[in-house]
Parts: structure tokens; C-alpha cells; sequence
């Protein structure tokens, strides 16, 4: 009996021996998809034909993204306290901040440099930060985390591996701990992530930074006492990354800095891509000392006027002989984190010179130069020694109307009208911050 179409009989060797080899060719075809399949998904081998990236992708993009929360004062925000919302973020696909309100920092700290409105602005600006929650509490209670599951659906809750204890003696983060939902990253060494005073190089020598900080709103003393007093503080203030208090306290001395910065931190913070061709590329300038919401404020305008912004970092030294001995109160590293942490810039010069040249325009093809209004000093506005006279010339330079009325010196002055306030927290958190360093081990992360 012939099979169907007039082909060879159903029973015959030929039909027999074509029917199996049709089988096992099915076969080993199912066999080795799969194969490939769980090689490219478990990532080990490459994937010529992109079909288990494509179903990766498929499987991603089907599942509700982890949400991870951290929260925290941010007063007088700085690299670290960035870099701390970075390693929060690579914990999960979005990440949700919560700025403790004004009454709360009072309350558990004592007075913020910088009110609600502004930290608000600062966090936000930071490119790594989906969400924004004002007002929220110093310590999470029972209420405010379901709040965090259910309302806000974050899965964990964020901290640094410093403790963070409430007055009382508890754990800020107990409950957290104890629901099984709290992730730590590492501390940023040379800040602490906590507030203006702590965070900064000279938790163990308090004294000493509010001299610095007086020394860069006040006029040189006229008795010869105090002249003597200005030159012993500049001598230490030129030193004082390098000196170190050996009996662990207060004293002259100034605490050794444990900023180390790296190429890595600074690939980190790097939006790691240049401009696409034909993009319009705007450039500003400055020292960005204390990088605070003014500065935020201008470079989201700088940044509206065209696809690119390219930010220029002063040296140390030319914001010295800029604005006087004492300046800047950050190291030139130290700006530049957190110039590059901002949403609004896309790319930085580390060390920009003080002039901006035909050849610098040429180089970076910069389409406009802008500066803001409100501003330390306004060179803009020499006829000699303008540092943008050559921008200028070619019809190149725009100045903008700074949005917020805050300088450098607004912050210093903020630090010094409470610094009394500000001693008292210090005393407070010294021996913890002591006890921190000594008892110190290796984190892993970055």
C-alpha cells in the first residue's frame, strides 16, 4: 500500500529510515535551542544570535522593578553623601529618597546650615534619584515603614555602615533589621554622611574649623595679636590635610583627611559618554565651593539651553588668588564629585583654566559661554582681566539670572551665625566618630 501522494509505502525500509531521520534531526533541534538557551541566560558563553539577551530583556522588562529607600538629612549635601545615593541605587532599579524635615534635624541634631526648601533641590538634582519624599521622620517608625511598603512599594530600606543611633540609644534602622529588609553600603571615607560639621574634616577639631571658616568672611584683624593668630591658622590650614592629632582630641591641629580620591570614583560618578555630533554645547565655569542649591539652580538653566553642558572646575590655587588665601573651603576633587553627581552636567574639566580661550572653544566646539548673576566676585564685568573677554568678542557669552541668592559665603555665614549650636553637636558626635575609625574594618562594596 502506497502511502500519502503516491510516496513509498508506510511500511517499507525507505519510508521508515527517512520518517527517523526527520525525528532525530526534530529532536536535537528542540534539544540544542534549549541547550543554548539555559547557556546564554546563566551568562556563560556568548550569544551570537542575541536570543537570550532578547528573552532576558522580555523577562526584565515583565517584572516590577526593585524599589530600595534611603533617607537622611542631607545638610549641606556633599560627594559623600552622593555617593551614598549611588550604592543605593545599584541595590535596586529605583531609588527613593526621603529629606528629613527642618523640626526633626532640630529636634535629634540641633539647627540645619540649610533649610528644607534647599536640601529638596540638592537631592533631587542628584542623577541618581527617582523619588523624593520631604518631611520625612529622623528615625522610621512602625507607621512610616508600611507607609514605605505599601504607599511607596519599596522592598529595602538603605543605610551606611557607620551606626546611626537615636538619642535614646536605639538603632535607627531597628525595625528595618528586624522585617528583613534593610541592605547596607559602605561609608565614603573623608565625609560622613550625617551633617555639615561631622561630615567635613574636622570633626576632632572644631575650634579650628570655625576660625577657618570665620577667617573667610572677616576682614584681617588689625591688632598684631590677632595677625599672629591668622598666620598660625593659614600655616595649619595649608598643612592640614597632612597634620594629624596623635592623642585622638581636640586641639591646634587639624584631623587628617581620609578623602582618597581615585580614577574609579571619579569613572563612578562619570556619565562615561561625550557629546552626540552636531550637539549644541554649553560651558560654564566657577569654583562651585560648598556646592549648594545656587549652583543647582544655574546649572539646570545652563543646562536648558542646550543638549550638552560642560562644566569648568577652578584649581585650588586659582580660586585662592581669586578670592583670598582661605579659599576654597573643598579640594578641587572634592568639587568636582560633586559637580558630576548633578543630573544637569553632562561633563566636567578638572582644574579649567581661569580664562576661557578661542583655542578651549575650539577644542570642546563650545557654542555659548553663560554665567550667572549672583556670583562671589562679578569678573564678568572687568573691562580688564575679564576672563571671558574672548567669548565675549566673538558674541559667544550669555549671563543668566541666578534663580536663588546664595554664594559660598551665604553658607559660611549660616555656619557662623550657630556656631556656638554647632560646637555643642560636634562635642556630641566626636567620641562616636572616634570610636568609628579606631574600631574600623574592611567593608566590600564601593
Amino acid at each position: 500500500m502506497s502511502g500519502p501522494g503516491g510516496s513509498p509505502p508506510l511500511s517499507s525500509p525507505s519510508y521508515i529510515k527517512t520518517h527517523l531521520i526527520a525525528t532525530y534531526l526534530a529532536g536535537g533541534l528542540v534539544i540544542g535551542i534549549s541547550a543554548l538557551l539555559g547557556l546564554y541566560l546563566s551568562g556563560g558563553s556568548s550569544d551570537p544570535f542575541g536570543l537570550g539577551s532578547r528573552f532576558r530583556r522580555r523577562r526584565k522588562s515583565s517584572r516590577r522593578p526593585v524599589r530600595v529607600y534611603m533617607d537622611g538629612c542631607f545638610d549641606m549635601m556633599h560627594y559623600g553623601h552622593c555617593n551614598a545615593l549611588r550604592q543605593a541605587r545599584a541595590l535596586g532599579d529605583e531609588l527613593v529618597v526621603g529629606v528629613v524635615s527642618d523640626v526633626e534635624i532640630i529636634a535629634n541634631k540641633g539647627p540645619p546650615v540649610t533649610p528644607l526648601n534647599e536640601r529638596m533641590i540638592m537631592v533631587r538634582a542628584v542623577k541618581w534619584v527617582n523619588e523624593v519624599i520631604p518631611d520625612a521622620p529622623y528615625a522610621i517608625t512602625e507607621d512610616f515603614m508600611r507607609k514605605l511598603f505599601d504607599e511607596y512599594k519599596i522592598d529595602y530600606i538603605i543605610h551606611g555602615d557607620d551606626p546611626c543611633v537615636l538619642p535614646d540609644g536605639t538603632d535607627a534602622y531597628e525595625l528595618a533589621k528586624k522585617a528583613g529588609r534593610y541592605k547596607q553600603i559602605k561609608r565614603t571615607e573623608g565625609v560622613s554622611s550625617t551633617d555639615i560639621v561631622d561630615s567635613w574634616r574636622f570633626v576632632l577639631c572644631s575650634s579650628f574649623w570655625t576660625w577657618r571658616m570665620l577667617l573667610c568672611v572677616r576682614e584681617r584683624s588689625k591688632s598684631d595679636t590677632h595677625k599672629n593668630q591668622n598666620r598660625s591658622l593659614q600655616r595649619q590650614f595649608s598643612h592640614g590635610h597632612k597634620k594629624k592629632i596623635e592623642d585622638g582630641g581636640s586641639g591646634s591641629g587639624t584631623r587628617v583627611s581620609h578623602f582618597l580620591p581615585t580614577s574609579r570614583r571619579i569613572v563612578q560618578f562619570s556619565n562615561g559618554k561625550g557629546p552626540v555630533p552636531d550637539a549644541r554645547i554649553i560651558y560654564m565655569a566657577g569654583a562651585f565651593d560648598l556646592f549648594h542649591a545656587g549652583h543647582v539652580e544655574i546649572l539646570r538653566l545652563a543646562r536648558g539651553l542646550g543638549d550638552f553642558l560642560l562644566v569648568g572646575i577652578h584649581t585650588d590655587q586659582t580660586v585662592s588668588a581669586s578670592r583670598g588665601a582661605h579659599h576654597p573651603i573643598m579640594s578641587l576633587h572634592e568639587r568636582s564629585l560633586s559637580v558630576l553627581a548633578c543630573r544637569y552636567v553632562d561633563e566636567v574639566i578638572i582644574g579649567a583654566p581661569w580664562e576661557v580661550s578661542r583655542d578651549m572653544i575650539t577644542t570642546f566646539n563650545i557654542l555659548l559661554v553663560v554665567h550667572g548673576t549672583v556670583e562671589e566676585r562679578n569678573d564678568f564685568q572687568k573691562d580688564e582681566g575679564n576672563p571671558y573677554a574672548v567669548p565675549i568678542s566673538m558674541g559667544i557669552f550669555e549671563v543668566l539670572e541666578s534663580p536663588l541668592d546664595i554664594t559660598t559665603t551665604t553658607i559660611i555665614r549660616r555656619i557662623v551665625a550657630n556656631h556656638e549650636a554647632y560646637l555643642k553637636r560636634n562635642e556630641k558626635k566626636a567620641e562616636s566618630e572616634r570610636r568609628y575609625y579606631e574600631g574600623k574594618t574592611f567593608v566590600s562594596g564601593d
